[in-house]
């Protein structure tokens, strides 16, 4: 009996679409990156617990944690984790709007996930340029 399988639908399609089927549209990625940002911001959560349990703790604690952010790589770290704030804060608030019956004809959606992009970028990089203005750099 087992002999009796059909082996002509082996490289068939299969039956439920999946990611692979589709054309990538803005809508889609940015409802993955939502959820990659949201993932990240875990993390990130942790780090900021670190640094608030570093002040409580007082200056020596705080110097470790100031000297691991201060690296190139945990400033790095850093703007990412504003990045992913920002994106997920923006992308919240696409679908709040989206909550109130509005923005789903295919433009305002594309637009929508257009604004969030730019304006994640674009709030990174203002906070980023004031902290860094702030502190002399430039």
């Amino acid at each position: 009996m087992a002999d009796a399988i059909d082996k002509t639908n082996e490289n068939a399609r299969p039956l439920s679409p999946h990611i692979g089927i589709y054309k990538q549209q803005i809508n889609m990625v940015m409802s993955i990156v939502h959820r990659l940002t949201g993932a990240a911001l875990y993390f990130g959560t942790l780090l900021l617990a670190w640094w608030l349990l570093a002040v409580a703790q007082g200056p020596q604690a705080l110097d470790i944690v100031n000297i691991v952010m201060g690296h190139p790589l945990g400033k790095i770290v850093l703007v990412g984790y504003t990045w992913a704030l920002f994106h997920h804060m923006f992308g919240g608030i696409r679908h709040f709007i989206w909550d109130t019956g509005r923005g789903f004809d295919l433009g305002s959606v594309n637009r929508l996930g257009w604004l969030t992009i730019i304006a994640s970028l674009a709030v990174t990089a203002a906070l980023w340029a004031y902290a860094l203005h702030t502190q002399g750099v430039f």
